[in-house]
């Protein structure tokens, strides 16, 4: 985690203060400081990172939520100060567990046109399936259909994710928003493949029940899916946060420190004074925005919960992510995520990520009921597994229900201003585009010029 920069020293006046230093904030702060504007981000926690923290122990890497990144999220590389932000990128594959069988959807990166994802989705089901030694064998007599539906249910998929990779992220919606399971079903696709394939990858891109989403979302994340590869910041969630701290000016950050009311032109801290300024940005979570400011609405929330194991003897997969399209257990997606990137764990150890959706995980069984899962999911024993941590966050994701604006406004008044995921898509792309959306906003308020974009981004091997 980020080491707390503690809050004296704060009573001189800047042009902007950013209250929260997560992502969003961070990349205000970024932007602003670019454009040459004095600039201090106020952070009531001990680190800045806000989700996005990696906690250590004995050599591991553990994230407390681990949202996934794709490669195609353009704030990325539109962000200056995660131009050095090394990606640590999943197997093209995902492998899905459904009637006892593990199933390869192989989905290589794409470029958006509608030929190169009908390439793309024709792959998901030439893929040979993986037959676990008992169950029907694929293409026996007595085999269930796999969980892309069977030939014509398949046909209709590669057209809907052909359709869909050709569209831009920005382009206007042409079907009504509805909730992504009617939005699915109407556009023809069975609830076979719907709930064996598009459920279990939606829950795992959202990290949110997914067919209560937005359409609109869920299309933005199939989207991504469909155009880049799932990745990892190298060393952890917490790179992304770090890189962006590291890139302002020294004192920039101070944690530990509580705003308790906010204006046009001046914060005030509980045991820190004021703090006068020409602007400022509210970048917490929805909920501690609503407190500074009464009559900002609070979404409901998604609770997240993330367990890791370690095993000297890991499971033989590639750096995939594992989906399960049975829900036979509480965990939603697993992978072994030191395979992906080995920076997580010490030499001759594995390190095993698993996210568990349910509001209230019963925590008194939780890993004995994670692990059975994990064995028939793995197909391993996993008895000596030892249990690293269990990180739980009862408001990790907001919810994106329909109808959800995915650019609701950042500009409150001039000089306030409001961003983070809860004014965008609840995701670390939109963490990020709501700050760049505020930075602009208070840069044109005020008649600055926006500093120029980032280059491309590290893919590490």
């Amino acid at each position: 985690m980020l080491e707390p920069a503690r809050g004296a020293g704060i009573s001189q006046d800047v042009d902007v203060v950013v209250v929260g230093a997560g992502v969003a904030g961070l990349a205000v702060a970024d932007q602003l400081t670019r454009a040459g504007l004095s600039t201090v981000v106020l952070e009531a926690g001990p680190y800045a990172g806000g989700g996005m923290a990696t906690e250590k122990v004995d050599g591991f890497r553990l994230d407390r939520v681990g949202r996934l990144l794709c490669t195609s999220f353009p704030e990325l590389r539109r962000t200056p100060g995660l131009k050095g932000l090394a990606l640590r990128p999943f197997s093209p594959d995902v492998l899905l567990h459904s009637d006892g069988l593990t199933h390869r959807a192989a989905v290589p990166a794409v470029p958006r046109s509608a030929r190169g994802a009908l390439t793309v989705a024709r792959a998901l089901a030439s893929a040979p399936r993986l037959p676990r030694p008992q169950g029907p064998r694929a293409g026996s007599s007595g085999a269930r259909p796999g969980p892309l539906g069977r030939p014509v249910d398949q046909a209709r998929l590669y057209a809907a994710l052909a359709r869909l990779a050709a569209t831009g992220p920005d382009a206007p919606p042409v079907r009504p928003e509805l909730s992504a399971v009617r939005a699915l079903a109407a556009r023809g696709l069975p609830s076979r493949t719907i709930d064996g394939f598009l459920r279990p990858l939606l829950t795992a891109l959202l990290c949110a029940p997914p067919l209560t989403t937005s359409s609109r979302c869920a299309d933005l994340a199939l989207h991504s899916f469909l155009t880049g590869r799932l990745c990892v910041p190298e060393g952890g969630s917490e790179a992304l946060p770090e890189l962006l701290a590291a890139g302002l000016p020294p004192g920039t950050v101070r944690t530990g420190v509580r705003v308790t009311s906010v204006s046009t032109t001046s914060v005030t801290t509980r045991d820190h004074g004021g703090l006068g300024c020409r602007a400022v940005v509210l970048a917490t979570g929805a909920r501690a925005a609503a407190e500074l400011l009464p009559g900002l609405r609070v979404p409901a929330f998604h609770p997240v919960t993330v367990l890791h194991h370690t095993t000297d003897r890991p499971p033989l997969l590639e750096p995939a992510l594992v989906l399960d399209a049975d829900r036979s257990g509480p965990v939603t997606h697993t992978t072994v995520i030191s395979r992906v990137d080995p920076s997580r764990a010490p030499a001759g150890r594995a390190l095993i990520t698993s996210w568990v959706l349910d509001p209230a995980p019963a925590t008194a069984h939780l890993d004995a009921t994670v692990r059975a899962q994990l064995a028939r999911l793995y197909r391993t024993s996993t008895a000596r597994w030892e249990l690293l941590a269990v990180h739980h966050d009862p408001e990790a994701v907001p919810a994106m229900p329909p109808p959800h604006d995915p650019r609701r406004p950042v500009r409150l008044l001039s000089g306030l201003y409001v961003c983070g995921e809860h004014r965008d898509t609840s995701t670390v792309q939109g963490a990020l585009h709501s700050g760049r959306r505020a930075a602009h906003a208070l840069l044109d308020d005020l008649g600055v010029r926006p500093a120029t974009p980032a280059g491309a981004l590290r893919t590490a091997a």
